[in-house]
């Protein structure tokens, strides 16, 4: 299913919806991530196809150098041999780029990474691991959900394994291709081949809490916002 149809399918609708979805599938243990992976600013939102990518701990490490040689080292053998980021080349425009990174304290994502996947095409990005450079990342404002914020760079701490394979994030599998949701409720993981059934039934849920919270503004007097709309 392409990006297109997948906005249609499942515009407007939130997280706790999707999980609704889910349920009314009989997927009740499947789908939430943890919720220690958090969105890291407020209206953060994700709906879109996983794009997965797998990094694990290095052992690789500068030898004894001056700081000098340690920039040739980083630049010249760390980025471009061990902490590289051929996935880039294979994001479709809304993609959502899911990263299984293991948990060393590490700011693997930062505010240049992060605006490069958008400017190929991604809607954002969610991490087991760290992100760094948070005010300038915030300002940016592309989606970052991850489990903590960490100052470290890469270098000789972790680096790139494969990616468009199977990963493990927040306890949930995420194959390339099934939909990832997040907003301020966290992210949830639907399989691909059930991405229409969920969307079905999360619609109808939410049609139902639209009328139900729209009924108790008018008896509020309250003007009627976008969460209460239904067409």
């Amino acid at each position: 299913m392409d990006y297109s149809e997948i906005e249609k399918l499942f515009d407007g609708l939130r997280v706790s919806d999707v999980r609704d979805g889910m349920d009314w599938i009989g997927l009740f243990s499947k789908g939430s991530v943890s919720r220690d992976i958090r969105p890291l600013f407020d209206g953060a939102r994700l709906c879109g196809p996983a794009l997965t990518v797998r990094l694990v701990a290095s052992h690789d490490q500068a030898p004894p150098i001056s700081p000098d040689e340690y920039t040739e080292w980083a630049r010249n053998h760390w980025y471009k041999v061990k902490h590289i980021e051929p996935y880039v080349s294979d994001i479709v425009k809304g993609d959502v780029i899911v990263i299984e990174a293991p948990y060393l304290g590490v700011g693997q994502l930062g505010s240049w990474n992060t605006l490069n996947f958008f400017l190929n095409g991604a809607q954002g990005v969610v991490s087991s691991g760290g992100v760094r450079d948070t005010d300038e990342c915030r300002l940016q404002g592309v989606p970052i959900f991850t489990q903590f914020i960490g100052q470290s760079m890469t270098q000789g701490r972790i680096e790139y394994l494969e990616h468009n394979t199977p990963i493990t994030i927040g306890g949930q599998r995420v194959n390339p291709r099934d939909l990832v949701v997040g907003d301020g409720d966290g992210v949830i993981i639907v399989p691909e081949a059930h991405i229409e059934e969920v969307a079905k039934y999360a619609r109808q849920e939410a049609v139902n809490d639209k009328r139900g919270r729209r009924k108790m503004y008018e008896q509020l007097g309250w003007a009627l916002d976008e969460t209460v709309q239904v067409d």
